[in-house]
């Protein structure tokens, strides 16, 4: 059937079948795109592109999310909540009269001069310990930024494995072995890869940073 316009409809001021069907159609898709969107739709979608998958209350535990990352030979999770970015290694300008401490100087990143500490020298990690047995990944050393509203801190690491998901109830104590390293900020183990990973406190890890900055 031929989509064409009767001529003697037109004359009269009737329309065609078809064209009032189309500008029906066209109204109603002008109304549904019109309205607005309900919250439940815009939530579903900011899960989609956060990656997350939607949480039955009651039925699965809500999901954590942290960086897992290495140094020397203790590999380490900092919530994303206070991890900012991952940057390749950058030369670290040294600092006059700042040669103790965890302190090792200046770096830019992305145009941002930041203060450089030493992650190591701060949790009492022995970062030369890959060196020494000839580690093959400290090619994949990176430049890491962390911190909060009121500033940020870069310090280097020796790997990055990226972000992991957890659940709560998948954590584990702090063991009780004296000397560990960084034990004095770790809230928790986290099972990986079939590692123990020191999830850190954030909140004391910041204040212990800004306390030996100052």
């Amino acid at each position: 059937m031929s989509d064409a316009s009767d001529p003697k409809a037109d004359e009269a001021g009737i329309a065609h079948p078809r064209r009032r069907d189309r500008k029906a159609y066209e109204e109603i898709a002008r109304t549904l795109l019109d309205r607005p969107l309900p919250p439940e739709y815009r939530a579903e979608w900011a899960r989609h592109f956060a990656g997350e998958k939607p949480i039955e209350t009651g039925v699965e535990e809500e999901r954590a999310a942290a960086v897992i990352f290495r140094i020397g030979e203790e590999w380490l999770a900092l919530s994303t909540a206070v991890f900012k970015e991952v940057a390749e290694p950058r030369r670290v300008h040294t600092l006059p009269h700042r040669r103790n401490g965890i302190v090792r100087g200046i770096v830019n990143v992305r145009g941002e001069l930041l203060v450089c500490i030493s992650f190591a020298t701060l949790l009492g990690i022995d970062k030369n310990a890959a060196t020494e047995r000839g580690d093959r990944s400290l090619h994949f050393e990176r430049m890491v930024v962390i911190g909060r509203a009121n500033g940020r801190i870069a310090f280097s690491v020796h790997e990055v494995h990226g972000i992991h998901r957890y659940e709560s109830g998948a954590l584990t104590p702090v063991p009780g072995t004296v000397g560990q390293a960084g034990s004095s900020f770790t809230s928790a183990m986290l099972a990986w890869e079939g590692r123990r990973v020191g999830l850190l406190d954030d909140a004391r890890l910041l204040h212990a940073i800004d306390r030996n900055i100052a």
